[in-house]
């Protein structure tokens, strides 16, 4: 199961995204926003990253405008990896890597077309499990 969020710049993206899941077959929940109105992106971070974070959903799509500020506030939340990609390279090393767990796309950076290549590299790609790459999660997720 993924949960999918965005802010007001990435409600286009979002939904763009969205049916891209259903023609995959995917089971997901839109956790907001909805709608172009504007919004505090760190509302919708926060909700997707807790939502992953609980094990109640393996991964997470979160987008604003750039994907900065959301990625930002997603990884304050314990138990979260998430990585801000705007290339298909970026998104199969940080699964492969860091296993990460969720997906930060900005909607301004990035278009539709490669965004929607990036969620498939994401989510197709497993983490290696590799002792090293294994070893630096755990160095990451230390307090």
């Amino acid at each position: 199961m993924i949960a999918v969020g965005s802010d007001h710049a990435g409600y286009e993206l979002k939904q763009e995204i969205l049916e891209h899941l259903k023609e995959r077959g995917e089971q997901f929940e839109d956790f907001g926003c909805f709608s172009n109105e504007s919004v505090d992106y760190p509302v919708y971070g926060k909700k997707v990253a807790q939502a992953v974070a609980s094990g109640e959903y393996e991964k997470g799509i979160l987008i604003c405008g750039t994907g900065i500020g959301i990625s930002i506030t997603a990884n304050k939340v314990k138990g979260i990896r998430a990585a801000l990609c705007g290339d298909c390279f970026s998104a199969e090393a940080t699964r492969l890597h860091n296993d990460a767990n969720i997906l930060a796309l900005g909607a301004r950076a990035v278009g539709g077309g490669l965004a929607l290549k990036i969620v498939d590299t994401f989510l197709d790609t497993e983490f290696s499990g590799d002792e090293r790459h294994a070893r630096r999660i755990r160095l990451i997720e230390e307090d």
